[in-house]
């Protein structure tokens, strides 16, 4: 049913009008998604289907087949760069808006920083794991980040058209703003492949990089600072071993086997691999992502997320703002040369 989904999509996405409006394949599935999901009861066995970290993943290291090594050792320091500025003043301001003026939880509010600051679900989990918070407030996370991380694919996209961003820069900006990695692949992908690269050197090696540090430097101060008794977990390199995201590693293997492929046969062939072999894998690749938020759409249910409260959605709205404001500034305005470059 899902596949049948999919190609239905798929068709529509192709259709003129579509492409005129920039109606990528994974956005028409996301909204297609939501209608559906909010209007019909799921039923439990279709669950089975819905895997979007699957999805999302085995999308990232496909990605991962399209872009040359050297393209991410290019980019690689200047993404990181500008990830550690976001990541760390967002954490940061989630954390204390939470905890000084919401009075929040202080591991319910570190669960909301990661999630607004370095990848979104994956990192909420992990985070959540690490430190022991509570299982509800890991899953009102995971909802804040699924609704800011809808709303921001339409918000970053009318911005960028609005503004008229270049390609590069856009997908550097939504790779700062987006929570998700499946969101912004998504708003990326109506902006087209340089978009997407840009993004998925900001977010993947930017971002997604952090969550293991973060998750062994939380745990660290959860059992120095904030357990009074150290019951169970303790903080050491294992952390970061067993936090750090692995489909990150699948994409560099991914791009250094495309890197030694294209440095050992002529210009020719390059073509030949270009046509018959990365061209088909970014078909597979908008297949996943389709996937991917067909899953999100038909799981997501607007009435459950109502229940959240509005102090968590407030500290994390906070962040959101601060990190879309500084998104832009370090994209578009101080490093757009660079990105325009990508």
């Amino acid at each position: 049913m899902l596949f049948v989904l999919s190609v239905l999509i798929n068709i529509f996405s192709a259709w003129k009008w579509a492409g005129q409006y920039g109606i990528e394949a994974p956005l028409a599935a996301l909204v297609l998604g939501l209608f559906i999901g909010n209007l019909v009861k799921i039923p439990v066995w279709f669950d089975a289907a819905l895997r979007t970290e699957l999805y999302v993943k085995t999308g990232i290291v496909l990605m991962g087949a399209t872009l040359p090594f050297t393209m991410v050792v290019k980019a690689g320091p200047v993404a990181f760069l500008q990830a550690t500025i976001i990541a760390v003043a967002t954490f940061l301001i989630i954390y204390f808006t939470a905890t000084k003026w919401l009075g929040l939880d202080k591991r319910f509010a570190a669960t909301l920083g990661a999630g607004g600051s370095i990848c979104g679900v994956s990192a909420a989990i992990a985070m959540g794991s690490s430190i022991k918070t509570k299982k509800e407030h890991v899953s009102i996370t995971i909802s804040l980040v699924v609704i800011y991380a809808i709303v921001f694919i339409f918000l970053l996209s009318f911005l960028i058209k609005l503004l008229e961003i270049e390609s590069g820069p856009a997908g550097a900006w939504i790779g700062t703003s987006e929570f998700a990695d499946a969101a912004g692949i998504t708003a990326a992908s109506a902006f087209g492949d340089q978009a997407l690269s840009s993004f998925t050197l900001m977010k993947v090696i930017g971002r997604d990089m952090f969550i293991g540090i973060w998750c062994f430097v939380l745990a660290f101060i959860s059992i120095t600072f904030w357990e009074k008794k150290s019951a169970g977990t303790k903080a050491n390199a294992g952390q970061i071993v067993s936090r750090f995201p692995k489909f990150v590693l699948g994409f560099f293997i991914s791009s250094i086997l495309l890197t030694l492929l294209l440095a050992n046969v002529s210009s020719g062939t390059q073509e030949i691999i270009s046509t018959d072999v990365t061209a088909p894998i970014k078909t597979i690749r908008t297949w996943a992502f389709t996937f991917t938020f067909l899953s999100i759409g038909l799981t997501t249910r607007f009435k459950d997320l109502t229940a959240v409260g509005w102090k968590p959605a407030a500290a994390f709205g906070i962040g959101a703002i601060i990190n879309v404001i500084l998104g832009y500034l370090l994209s578009v305005v101080f490093l757009h040369a660079f990105w325009s470059n990508i």
